[in-house]
């Protein structure tokens, strides 16, 4: 590709009032978003305008490093867009709304459709050989300018986790969410493009911006579409595009609402743990054990609730988007290029899995949505270990890393509070746990004393002083967490009141665990 000469753009030169607010408000949505679902995307964004008169300089709106694309490759990208459309390369849009859009809207709508199709290429060609991945917003027509938001992340932790095949998509046009992070992207973008055509483009992200929260429940709406349209919608598996809607499951437009309420129920006093798998009735991968004469309906949650108390490991409800119609299991070998059997895993009280092919696509906690990290980072645990205490003996570091990896197993949840201080805090709190003879821990000793409730405390050696420790500490303005519960929290007052070098090693009771240490509450503080 052959690029030519653009222009330098003053300093001085904004494309509209609210230029540099709306980039600044615009990272500070997509740090608090991203960083909910893995801090290693590491956000930025920028705002770029491509001018309407090719004569016209590029307009680039930078964070504080000045980090810009580079100008050459974008040269021609919004004159190729509206080459496009005038060639009729662009497909018209086909929903009934729009034609009721004034034309003229409609034309700008389909250039900055083609100018997009032109872009993302492009895009893709300047992150070859980096870090970091590039994705846009739609672009808008603002005082001559095609607008676009650019938002670059890492792209290590960004292909870290499971997805479903990209590339379906809505029939208007908008693409299907294949991944949480994809549907989170597809939430700021909307975000993004929504401030931009507000009578004072922008000043919408500085005075109402979105919660972080809100957005995430946004994007895993948005995911569920992929497992409610496969299963409702005989259109997906002949490759044609799907309507939002288009299911005839009317359970299929509010199953993330479906799933998160019955998780939340309680039969008898016990939380509810199981498995429903989601797929059309007869799917050549499901054996029905026994069927319902009357289906139940998945939005008559109690009912649901109480069928999934049949359940065992092997053992399945089965459901399509509308719904549950047998109990029944898995059976054969999945394709998994045919993305039409999900599975629902309820783990504990309002927590909940989506799964893929045995991949966790998403996992929920009290109506709030995550990423399936790995239940255990060997590196960020030896990180941790080594800057709290020094470098230890490898022998050493290994066996304790062999009592955090089996403390991890625990079903239950657990703490482990390792302290240069073990021995004098275990006599401190001698009222408030149970004192034991100085023995080093092993995975077989590891296994007995995380099965009561409370910490143990053991020194960076691996000594044990004391089991069932009920921590103590002062309550934290910076880093509490009403989602995650007594444990999390009472390791967060006992770390950031300890005078000692401290590391605590959260296991919570859905899988996630957590390594403690003043420094990285800091770090987390300070982002």
């Amino acid at each position: 590709m052959s690029y030519v000469e653009v222009a330098t753009v003053p300093v001085t030169h904004r494309i509209w009032p609210h230029e540099r607010r709306y980039r600044n408000a615009a990272q500070a949505i997509a740090q608090a978003l991203f960083d909910a679902l893995d801090d290693e995307l590491q956000p930025y964004v920028q705002v770029l305008g491509l001018p309407v008169d090719p004569s016209l300089p590029i307009v680039q709106e930078v964070g504080p490093d000045g980090t810009e694309l580079p100008t050459e490759p974008l040269a021609d990208v919004a004159e190729r867009g509206r080459m496009l459309v005038l060639l009729g390369q662009i497909p018209l849009p086909t929903t009934p709304l729009d034609d009721t859009i004034n034309p003229e809207d409609l034309r700008n709508r389909l250039i900055g459709k083609g100018i997009r199709m032109v872009l993302v290429p492009v895009l893709q060609e300047l992150a070859e050989g980096a870090d970091h991945e590039y994705f846009s917003t739609w672009p808008l027509l603002l005082n001559g300018y095609y607008v676009c938001t650019i938002l670059r992340v890492q792209r290590k932790p960004l292909r870290a986790y499971p997805a479903l095949k990209p590339g379906r998509a809505y029939t208007d046009g908008r693409p299907l969410p294949h991944s949480l992070l994809n549907a989170a992207m597809t939430r700021f973008n909307e975000e993004t493009v929504k401030a931009l055509t507000e009578p004072e483009p922008g000043a919408g992200l500085l005075y109402r911006p979105r919660d972080t929260e809100e957005l995430l429940r946004a994007a895993g709406r948005g995911l569920l579409d992929a497992p409610a349209l496969a299963v409702g919608s005989a259109d997906w598996n002949s490759g044609e595009r799907l309507a939002r809607g288009s299911s005839t499951a009317p359970g299929a437009e509010r199953l993330f609402y479906i799933i998160n309420t019955i998780s939340s129920l309680r039969y008898e006093g016990a939380e509810g743990v199981g498995c429903l798998l989601l797929a059309r009735r007869g799917h050549p991968n499901l054996e029905e054990v026994f069927a319902l004469t009357c289906p139940v309906d998945l939005t008559d949650y109690r009912a649901v609730r109480k069928l999934l108390e049949m359940t065992t490991p092997g053992i399945h409800l089965l459901a399509d988007a509308d719904k549950v119609y047998a109990l029944g299991r898995e059976v054969g070998t999945y394709d998994a290029e045919r993305e039409d059997l999900f599975a629902f895993h309820f783990l504990t009280y309002y927590t909940w899995e989506l799964a893929h092919a045995g991949h966790t696509l998403l996992r929920c906690r009290y109506g709030l949505p995550g990423l399936a990290r790995p239940r255990l980072n060997r590196l960020s645990f030896k990180r941790e270990y080594k800057r709290t205490f020094g470098i230890p003996k490898a022998e050493q570091l290994e066996r304790l890393w062999q009592v955090v990896l089996e403390a991890s197993r625990q079903p239950k949840g657990t703490l482990l509070v390792i302290t240069t201080e073990a021995l004098a805090e275990a006599d401190r709190l001698k009222l408030q746990c149970t004192l034991i003879e100085p023995v080093v821990l092993t995975p077989t000793i590891t296994q007995l004393v995380t099965a009561i409730d409370g910490a143990v405390m053991l020194d960076p050696q691996g000594y044990c002083y004391s089991i069932g420790v009920i921590l103590d500490g002062k309550a934290s303005s910076g880093h509490g967490n009403s989602t995650r519960g007594a444990r999390y929290n009472s390791a967060i007052r006992y770390v950031e009141s300890s005078d000692f070098p401290t590391l605590v090693v959260v296991v919570s009771e859905d899988g996630m665990v957590d390594v403690m240490t003043k420094e990285s509450l800091e770090e987390e503080r300070a982002k």
